[in-house]
């Protein structure tokens, strides 16, 4: 597999980030893991067209990690000319969110007689699905959403990929990361435990049982940007925009 952060950054477009969204390369599968509010414009922006992507796995429905769908979908209607099939699978919950967020955006969009084959899944947790030649099973975590936000495991060629979403610590990331090739994961600020968020701290502390071959952080604010050398000091590889790494 091949991973390119699409978009690194919390909700609040810390440190000039995107928003959150992670572009799979899994043989001929391409799938964005998350597909926040900003990253139609960051995948412009690296000339990459938003039609090569085939799936899109959602890790819960806030709007840094989902809200970018409505303008993607109307790029692929009306821009893009989009003709190839395109999947959205997320949590329970995604296809009740993304009509409402389509209809608050632009009225009428959900009755579209889309000019490509869509298919939106509300994906049951702890349950592999197969995406072309990879395999997603989601985990549910601690982040307050309207709908169960959720961790992924991405298989594909005899390599795992886990992804946190957003959460404060919870044991499914001992789950999650479980002898992961590549664990991302957020890490919102550097410490003060929140209801929805981890802090490096706390992933310092856990960092024994979380099992996966190389860890990296994300979604930081600013006060976690400023002190990122303590993250590379403890081990953690860091995540930003455009950078791309093999799994």
């Amino acid at each position: 597999m091949r991973l390119t952060f699409i978009g690194s950054g919390d909700a609040f477009g810390s440190g000039g980030r995107f928003n959150t969204c992670l572009l799979v390369e899994a043989g001929r599968t391409t799938m964005a893991v998350d597909f926040g509010a900003t990253s139609l414009v960051a995948l412009k922006q690296r000339g990459i067209s938003p039609n090569v992507i085939d799936t899109v796995v959602l890790t819960h429905l806030h709007g840094d990690h989902f809200g970018g769908l409505p303008f993607f979908l109307l790029d692929a209607q009306f821009a893009s000319s989009r003709k190839a099939p395109l999947t959205i699978a997320g949590p329970p919950g995604t296809r009740a969110r993304l009509e409402a967020a389509l209809e608050v955006f632009y009225p009428g969009a959900v009755g579209n007689d889309w000019r490509f084959p869509l298919k939106v899944i509300d994906l049951p947790l702890r349950t592999p699905w197969t995406f072309g030649e990879a395999k997603v099973e989601s985990y549910e975590v601690d982040h307050a959403s309207g709908a169960p936000s959720t961790g992924v495991r991405v298989t594909a060629g005899g390599r795992v990929l886990a992804y946190s979403g957003d959460t404060t610590w919870t044991d499914a990331l001992v789950d999650i990361a479980r002898d992961a090739d590549l664990f991302v994961v957020e890490c919102y600020r550097p410490s003060g435990r929140t209801a929805n968020h981890l802090d490096l701290e706390t992933l310092i502390a856990n960092r024994d049982r979380l099992t996966a071959r190389a860890i990296m952080l994300t979604h930081m604010n600013e006060a976690m940007l400023a002190v990122r050398h303590k993250a590379t000091e403890a081990g953690f590889l860091l995540a930003e925009d455009g950078l791309t790494r093999e799994v």
